[in-house]
């Protein structure tokens, strides 16, 4: 392992204020920040110590940097272990213009790009390299780094570790082995969202005791945020106050449903007051999407309509306002998504318009998001007897093969992701590049499994409804769900009524 920054004999050894001068040069030269952000100079002065660490950081208070920055100052390699392939190549991108030698590697670059990055690899060319947990299944990426000093290990979206998390991803339960391989480098693993649960399967999934990874808990809910529910009867009252919060906002907002059809009904609504918005959804084309999240980062007041295929990669300071017009499936995904507003570190505001007849919706979402073993089986089979045809079929035409002409019926979509998820296929309908790779793990159709998951989405989805009904305080609410303890914020609804 990297011998650690505060114990090399150089210039910072047994001077603890000149490296922290160090961090503050690297700071502005690099990054161009005249400041550290709260709890990040304590988790990199924990790094460089050659310690591990779980940090649990609000979206949008910089969690990348807490490894970024140790990677400059380590001799050797940083591995980021990241599960947003959409993301990888802004964010070496974003690295590279400020002079730090940056690759992302995964499954979206072509056979001679990867060859060319796994040559870099080798060669020591690279600082800070971003890849999916699958990568390390390639036996060429695994000679690449045969030999390399692996000075950081950082797993990033780490709650994708745990199979009690929001987002399991399989690859992640591979951690340890993966750290094993690597000669156990020090550790960071971060995320926003994390119960006390999943903090725990954290720890114990990237290999370590409880007391050799220290946790850093920064909140979940950053001050500036302002956090209130709306109770209405009827869509009539729910679409005439957002249109009133939003002729009030004094920026760019994004306003969130659960179902497109829903966001359609505002939409229209909209359209009969002459006001204007923009629409995101899974349904639109990619050029369409791509155009539109364009136009809103560009855009100082324009409001955004969407679902919650919006969000990933946006990271547009001066939004003022996300409302959710309907109840979001837990409390980690109303977390991500309050996320994105005010991270200029101005007062945004985060209402959430709550119409019972929305947890009708979210039940039948549990429903779509669990398919059972049989559904799971049959979406399989289906996907193999199409051979050869496969990459040419789209999705509705999967759909209706299995469904038939039930398009009400969302299970084939959690049928998809499961089934790439656990290495069963690669690729996607949508763009024409889905294909079958194996087998069905017994895992991924065990009946304890399905159930198992089922309950804890419940849970979540119960969870939300008491955030909804909270009568004290709601950032406390937040808070202790995620296992941190707060006395009243004084900027909530609840507080200030």
């Amino acid at each position: 392992m990297s011998q650690p920054f505060f114990g090399r004999a150089s210039e910072m050894q047994g001077a603890p204020e000149r490296a922290g001068n160090e961090l503050d040069r690297l700071l502005e030269e690099r990054f161009g920040f005249t400041g550290f952000r709260e709890g990040q100079r304590e988790v990199i002065e924990w790094l460089l110590l050659g310690a591990s660490c779980l940090v649990l950081m609000p979206t949008g208070q910089g969690k990348s940097l807490c490894y970024q920055l140790p990677a400059l100052v380590l001799p050797g390699l940083t591995l980021v272990i990241s599960p947003l392939i959409a993301l990888m190549k802004d964010q070496a991108d974003a690295m590279r213009r400020r002079g730090i030698a940056a690759t992302a590697i995964n499954s979206s670059l072509s056979a001679s790009e990867r060859q060319n990055a796994y040559r870099a690899l080798a060669n020591g060319e690279i600082k800070i390299a971003l890849v999916s947990p699958e990568r390390f299944r390639n036996q060429d990426f695994r000679q690449a780094l045969a030999g390399q000093d692996i000075a950081l290990l950082a797993v990033d979206e780490a709650h994708c570790v745990s199979q009690w998390g929001h987002d399991f991803r399989p690859d992640y339960t591979e951690i340890a082995s993966f750290r094993a391989l690597l000669g156990n480098p020090r550790t960071i693993a971060l995320t926003a969202t994390a119960t006390p649960r999943v903090q725990s399967d954290i720890i114990k999934q990237c290999g370590f005791a409880p007391e050799q990874m220290r946790v850093f808990h920064q909140g979940v809910a950053r001050p500036n945020l302002f956090l209130g529910v709306q109770e209405v009867i009827d869509e009539g009252e729910k679409f005439e106050m957002l249109h009133q919060k939003l002729r009030a906002a004094s920026g760019a907002a994004i306003v969130y449903f659960s179902l497109i059809r829903g966001l359609d009904r505002f939409a229209a609504y909209l359209d009969l007051q002459g006001f204007p918005y923009m629409v995101y959804h899974g349904q639109l084309s990619t050029g369409a999407r791509r155009q539109a999240q364009n136009t809103f980062l560009k855009s100082k007041k324009a409001i955004m309509l969407a679902t919650n295929a919006f969000g990933l990669g946006v990271d547009k300071p001066d939004i003022r306002a996300i409302l959710h017009a309907e109840v979001p499936d837990s409390l980690e995904a109303y977390y991500q998504e309050i996320g994105r507003a005010g991270r200029d570190g101005k007062e945004s505001r985060c209402l959430l318009f709550y119409d019972q007849a929305d947890l009708a919706v979210q039940m039948e979402f549990l429903k779509w998001k669990n398919p059972d073993a049989d559904f799971l089986k049959r979406t399989f089979e289906t996907l193999a007897a199409a051979g050869d045809t496969l990459p040419s079929l789209r999705y509705e035409e999967i759909q209706e093969r299995i469904v038939h002409k039930n398009r009400g019926d969302h299970r084939l979509e959690t049928a998809l992701s499961l089934l790439e998820r656990y290495g069963v296929t690669a690729g996607s309908p949508e763009q024409g590049t889905l294909r079958v790779l194996g087998d069905v793990p017994d895992t991924l159709v065990d009946p304890q499994r399905i159930a198992a998951k089922r309950e804890e989405d419940q849970k979540r989805l119960v969870a939300m409804v008491e955030y909804v009904r909270e009568t004290g305080c709601r950032r406390m609410n937040v808070h202790r769900y995620f296992g941190f303890e707060t006395s009243p914020c004084g900027h909530c609804d609840l507080c200030c009524a």
